[in-house]
């Protein structure tokens, strides 16, 4: 039975790019692999939509991230990101900056496990969904989760830490 794609893409867009971004911390390219993830669903018509598309665009995610890694090993880029000066304060552009660099590190330090567990259980997946798209045994998810969540706020409390003694 075909799915409806339109209640599926309504329902899951925003939650897929939430997901997306916690991995390559880029809204438009955030965006772009959840559009290419539902490309990909409408040409294999998955029997669990939802399971399929969080799996899909993790993938996505992961191969993006090699993409990236090769790219800085042979280049070295600078970024200079463009900001509305009318409608930001370069201040609170600044701060955000530094928070989201703050969280985007304390993430990384994460196991691969425990940061996929935790971006899928903050995209909205119930546990028997994680427990599927993780390997985890369903009763681990909520250890897995609680574990993931305390060694997050611990690594961005470091985090916090490194960066008030450079002060």
């Amino acid at each position: 039975m075909r799915a409806d794609w339109a209640a599926v893409y309504e329902e899951m867009y925003p939650d897929l790019v939430r997901f997306l971004y916690r991995y390559v911390w880029d809204e438009d390219r955030a965006q772009d692999l959840a559009q290419e993830t539902f490309v990909r669903a409408l040409r294999t018509d998955p029997d669990d939509p939802r399971s399929w598309l969080f799996t899909v665009a993790r993938n996505l995610a992961r191969d993006e991230a090699r993409t990236a890694i090769r790219r800085r090993r042979h280049l070295t880029l600078f970024r200079t990101e463009v900001v509305d000066k009318v409608a930001a304060d370069p201040e609170d552009v600044m701060q955000r900056s530094d928070r989201e660099q703050a969280v985007r590190l304390a993430l990384d330090r994460l196991s691969d496990r425990d940061r996929e567990a935790l971006l899928l259980w903050d995209a909205g997946l119930a546990y028997d969904e994680i427990s599927a798209q993780t390997g985890l045994a369903r009763g681990a998810v909520g250890t897995t989760l609680s574990r993931a969540r305390r060694r997050l706020v611990e690594a961005h409390r470091a985090e916090e830490d490194r960066d008030a003694a450079h002060l």
